[in-house]
């Protein structure tokens, strides 16, 4: 379903003949279908979408945050393309506190805006460009398409052409983390934070990252044998003493077999438990 999500917004680029990130005009885009874009200022909510017959209402917050409004607005237009015939009330910066009653269909929105905001066809040969892209490059990415550092880096990791994992930690562990679809499954992330990470001093000491850096993997991955490779990590402040962390895997860890031993339990005989038994 992603896929065709992704497809059905990038249609909407290659119909209006835009070939430049500066030619991503959303309320144009809006407007052309039959979308009018009001910004008033809104209680419990970031975006709304009324639509009746063929045009539409999309009602969105004043953020002051560019990125952010036109992320709602692309949001909308999702909506609007894809689920016609209900209306929406939307935190659009959180999915997981989303208003509405079916949190895939703003997954979906989500997934639309992204590749309406940053197609394919205009971000890919700029990635492309950086070999392995920086939190530096990426703000500069993320200036020129006019989105925010968070969707231009998810972004990074959705098209699939970097060895790269997105996350988000804070002092108190793991947040989410979004794989490129490449990754191997084996990798596991841990759930806290080494002391030994970038990201650790970042958030305990304010230290700053300026550049990626390699790191042993087994300061990030539970996996046994991580310790036989290395990482490069990257990290930014965000939101609500988070930070942003870039995870480029060397090209030896996609190579190696399964691990089965991941987060298998064993009884004191050395037996292992089943998960169906260890869930009791």
């Amino acid at each position: 379903m992603t896929a065709i999500v992704g497809e059905r917004a990038e249609a909407l680029i290659v119909d209006l003949g835009i070939s430049r990130p500066e030619e991503l005009d959303i309320e144009a885009i809006a407007f052309d279908s039959q979308v009018e874009v009001v910004y008033e200022p809104m209680k419990g909510c970031e975006a709304s979408l009324v639509g009746y017959r063929h045009r539409a209402i999309a009602t969105i917050n004043p953020s002051g945050v560019r990125g952010r409004e036109r992320f709602s607005v692309a949001h909308e237009l999702g909506h609007w393309h894809l689920h016609r015939g209900r209306s929406f009330r939307c935190r659009v910066d959180d999915p997981e506190t989303n208003l509405s009653a079916d949190r895939s269909l703003e997954r979906e929105a989500d997934s639309f805006a992204a590749h309406l905001l940053l197609p394919r066809p205009l971000f890919n040969p700029v990635i492309k460009s950086f070999g392995t892209p920086t939190f530096q490059q990426l703000i500069n990415v993320a200036h020129d398409f006019e989105t925010s550092i968070l969707t231009t880096t998810l972004r990074l990791a959705d098209v699939n052409t970097q060895p790269v994992i997105v996350a988000c930690y804070d002092r108190n562990g793991k947040r989410w983390a979004i794989p490129a679809q490449d990754i191997p499954t084996r990798w596991r992330l841990k759930e806290e934070l080494d002391e030994d990470s970038f990201t650790y001093d970042l958030l305990h000491y304010g230290t700053e990252c300026p550049g990626l850096r390699k790191q042993p993997a087994n300061v990030w991955f539970r996996n046994n044998d991580a310790g036989e490779y290395e990482v490069q990590e990257q990290c930014l402040i965000s939101t609500g003493g988070t930070a942003l962390v870039l995870l480029y895997l060397e090209s030896s860890m996609f190579e190696v077999g399964p691990d089965w031993n991941i987060d298998r339990k064993y009884n004191e005989h050395g037996s292992y438990i089943p998960r169906r038994q260890s869930a009791r």
